[in-house]
Order: C-alpha cells, then structure tokens, then sequence
C-alpha cells in the first residue's frame, strides 16, 4: 500500500464504500485510537512519526484483523478524523495498522516491563522486540528500548535518584529540586532535577549520546564525575544541554562534543507566513521556536524582505530554503547557527572551500 491508496482508503470508509476487509482494518485501528486520545503524554511531531512508519513499510506484511465495524464507529471516526491534533495521528495509526506495523512511539502506551529484585537491587531488562514503559517509585516514566537494562538500589531512596542504563531509554523525570536525578552509564553521568530526555550508551559502541526534549540536562564524563552538582550548578568539565541540544561522547577521544539534535523539534509554535516581511523577522521567529541561536551580519540584510512559507519542513530543511532565497548559506558551529551572506542578492552565496 501506498501512502496515496492509504488516504484513499481512508476516504473510502467515511464515504462509506469500503470494502468488508478494509472495513475491518478501519475498526481494528479505531480500537487503538481512543488509546493515543487519551494518553498522558503529548504528541510528537507528524514527521517523526512518519519516518517511524515508512522506514518498516518493507517489513510488513499485509494482514487485516477480523473486526466488525457499526454505524457508530463510523460516526465516531469521522468526528476523531475533524480534530487538528489527532487528524494526522488518526492517519498514522490506520496506515500503520493496515499493515500490520508494531508501535513505537513514546505517546503510544507500551507494554509494562516486570522487575527483578537481585542483592538488593531493583532490574528492569527488555529482552522484547518492543519498546517497554517502567515506572519508577519517584513517579517517573521510563521508556526502555529492546536489548537495553535499567536499575537502581534502595527504591530510589537518598539525597539523589541514582539509576544506571545499559542500552537506551527515553527519561521523563518527575521535577524535585531537592533530590536530583542521575542516570549513569559506562562512559557519562547525567543529572537532572526533572526533565525529558534520551540516553544511548550501548555496551561495546564508540560513541553515547544524550538528547534534551525539554527542561535542562547536565552531562559529565563518569570517571570524573561530581555527583553533587545540577543543571542550575553544572561542573566546570561537564556539559549543559538545552532543548534541541545532545552531547556525543567518544570513546575514542574522551571528548564531550554538544551540538544540536538531528531534527530540532518545535518548542514554541510560531506562524511561518511570511509576505515581504524583514529576514530579520524570519530568524527571530525560527529562534523562537526550535530555541537556536542564529547569527547573521544584520547590517547586510538590513533591507532584505522576503515572501515564504514553511509547513512541516525540518528546521535546517527550513533554513535551505530561506538561505537560497537570499542568495546566502548556513554553518553549524557547535549549537549556534551562522547564515553567511554578502547582502540581498539572487544566486547562491559560495560557501569556504
């Protein structure tokens, strides 16, 4: 199936001309649905979703459940399909069950994982091929990837929350100022005080990494580590991560190297229309909403207005455009974004050789 037949199909159903088969796909996925409606945790973006969809087309095979759909379904259906937040997400998750795709997705409910108590030590392993939820006795959420390990000693009991990761894991921390929360793997320490964020450190890699969803992180190379500082205290020779920023740590090197995640999310929704406005006005709005510092030579675009629209587009699919409208280029320099451009000009900008 296509992306094109699956919206096809979609709109078969509310036309009411599906057939029994793709009927029983639609009340399957409806079955699931009201799960993502009521789930605690937000949406994530409509591509990254995408990407988790499209990248398993090829593995999976067609294989529509035997459900039964009433007028009802249909109608609450339709109703689900009208609201902005779940129009996509509703498409999604019939896409992903017409063809029999697991998921994967932090919103979407996983499975609990069962703990084992060793030596007074408290286990979670995930020894699944599906993302499993772990809930720890400070109220947060731990979501554990397959092949990965957690634990930690004492419920969590102690001046500090100290649980050690093999593997990965996306955090939610629940906030207290006065009891830090540190996740330790092989190579690095990270501290928070409550937050949302990813560690991957796979026994064997060359590399760890640790990605800020929001809130601040503190990230410090284990060997060295003080255990006593926080995001608003770092250590001298750690690393203090923002949203949209990740540290890499090579094993090689043993060298902290922070940038910015891959696909910067949207922190704060702004409007991307543009009609002659300032290119100054256009940066600060990108600023504002992935909270990426951009530098540009602003008496050289003092006059420059443009006309654009972004929609979905990825931030630095974002800047491509803008930049080639302006005739200019971008560098990524750690965490801050540099646009390069001799003044408002059509024809591209030659980056350095």
């Amino acid at each position: 199936m296509t992306e094109t037949e699956f919206y096809q199909l979609l709109q078969r159903y509310l036309d009411g001309h599906c057939t029994p088969a793709e009927q029983a796909r639609v009340a399957a996925w409806y079955e699931q649905l009201h799960q993502v409606a009521a789930a605690p945790a937000p949406l994530p973006s409509q591509p990254a979703v995408e990407a988790a969809i499209w990248e398993r087309l090829r593995l999976a095979p067609v294989a529509p459940p035997a459900a039964k759909p009433t007028p009802r379904l249909q109608r609450l259906t339709r109703d689900l399909w009208k609201q902005p937040p779940l129009r996509w997400a509703a498409s999604l998750g019939l896409l992903a069950l017409s063809l029999g795709l697991p998921y994967a997705w932090h919103w979407w409910p996983a499975a609990p994982v069962a703990a084992s108590t060793e030596h007074g030590w408290t286990y979670y392993r995930n020894t699944t091929q599906q993302v499993q939820q772990v809930q720890l006795p400070d109220a947060s959420r731990v979501t554990l990837q397959p092949g990965s390990r957690l634990r930690y000693a004492a419920a969590l009991a102690g001046p500090r929350r100290e649980v050690y990761l093999e593997g990965e894991a996306f955090f939610q921390v629940h906030k207290n100022p006065q009891r830090p929360f540190l996740v330790f793997t092989s190579q690095v320490v990270t501290t928070v005080l409550g937050t949302s964020f990813n560690v991957k450190a796979y026994p064997g890699q060359a590399q760890a990494l640790v990605a800020v969803r929001e809130g601040k992180v503190a990230v410090q190379l284990r060997a060295t580590a003080q255990l006593d500082v926080t995001p608003t205290h770092p250590a001298k020779l750690g690393v203090l991560l923002l949203p949209n920023q990740q540290v890499v740590y090579s094993v090689a090197s043993h060298y902290l190297k922070k940038e910015l995640v891959d696909k910067p999310a949207v922190l704060v929704p702004q409007a991307f229309e543009f009609e002659e406005r300032p290119v100054a006005e256009v940066f600060a709005a990108l600023e504002k909403a992935y909270g990426v510092p951009i530098r540009y030579d602003r008496q050289k675009l003092a006059g420059c207005t443009v006309s654009i629209t972004f929609y979905d587009e990825p931030l630095f699919e974002k800047l491509g455009l803008l930049c080639k409208s302006l005739g200019a280029y971008y560098t990524l320099a750690d965490t801050q974004i540099t646009i390069h451009s001799t003044g408002c000009q059509t024809g591209l900008a030659p980056p350095p050789s």
